[in-house]
């Protein structure tokens, strides 16, 4: 009896573009069924057991270690900018304290970093609350709206005259340290059930982030969003993130983990 296929979340973004790339490309790739949604919804369906791996929230795992086993050594990371985490505001961010912000209902991770840059950074009491609203309905009612993924880098050259807050930056130049948006994970049972299986998903995605990263400028020309940013600017996107994980990004997840901890967003 052929085993089951494996459920692999899929997250349609811009910064995993290279990684499922490549891993539809892979030996075994055959196996897998793709499963796309956001970020926030992957992270209930992985949960759940409806999806067995997936790219998630850094914060899913850390809220629920116990259930998931880590891929290591791949994540969505950055050491500065990550350009695709913005916070798009109409006024300085050091006088926000007080108001209320949005933050797209896409994410969590984010989320919790924007909540840690306010209070902790820059010691403001802002209400961050979720919204799916686009840009251009939200900041005519809400002074700061941020954006995750495809949604920011599209939104960003649209908006000039507002203020524009890499929130990867501004964690890296306050901690010296790389923020971890996301994590390569699956539920403890898929390994456990599926060895063979699993161990090949590893294989491949090994693969796919070795070969997608010597590869970029290929993958480019086929990104199927032509109208978000030229070939040349994926490029450089791509290599401003770090789909890696070692010693510098557990630095960096562990110091996340303790200020979200202190603020009670775990």
């Amino acid at each position: 009896m052929a085993a089951a296929q494996l459920k692999i979340g899929r997250i349609r973004y811009a910064n995993l573009f290279p990684i499922f790339y490549m891993l539809e490309r892979a030996a075994g790739s055959a196996a897998y069924e793709f499963i796309e949604g956001v970020p926030s919804s992957l992270n209930r369906l992985v949960r759940e057991g409806m999806v067995d791996i997936s790219p998630s929230s850094s914060i899913e795992y850390l809220r629920h270690s116990e259930t998931y086993t880590l891929l290591d050594g791949h994540s969505i990371s950055s050491f500065g900018p990550v350009v695709s985490i913005l916070l798009f505001s109409r006024r300085p961010i050091e006088t926000l304290d007080s108001l209320p912000v949005l933050a797209s209902s896409q994410s969590e991770t984010s989320v919790a970093l924007l909540e840690i840059v306010l209070r902790k950074f820059y010691d403001l009491t802002c209400q961050v609350k979720t919204s799916s609203e686009p840009l251009s309905k939200a900041i005519e009612s809400h002074t700061a709206y941020l954006l995750i993924g495809d949604d920011a880098l599209r939104e960003a050259l649209r908006w000039p005259k507002l203020h524009i807050y890499d929130l990867g930056e501004i964690w890296y130049k306050t901690t010296g340290l790389p923020f971890v948006f996301a994590l390569w994970i699956a539920r403890k049972d898929c390994g456990k059930d599926n060895p063979r299986a699993f161990e090949q998903f590893r294989a491949d995605l090994d693969f796919a982030k070795r070969e997608g990263l010597k590869n970029l400028r290929k993958i480019a020309k086929d990104y199927p969003s032509k109208d978000l940013l030229a070939d040349e600017e994926f490029v450089a996107y791509w290599q401003g993130i770090s789909y890696d994980f070692g010693d510098e990004h557990k630095k960096g997840l562990a110091l996340f983990r303790k200020y979200a901890e202190e603020l009670k967003l775990l």
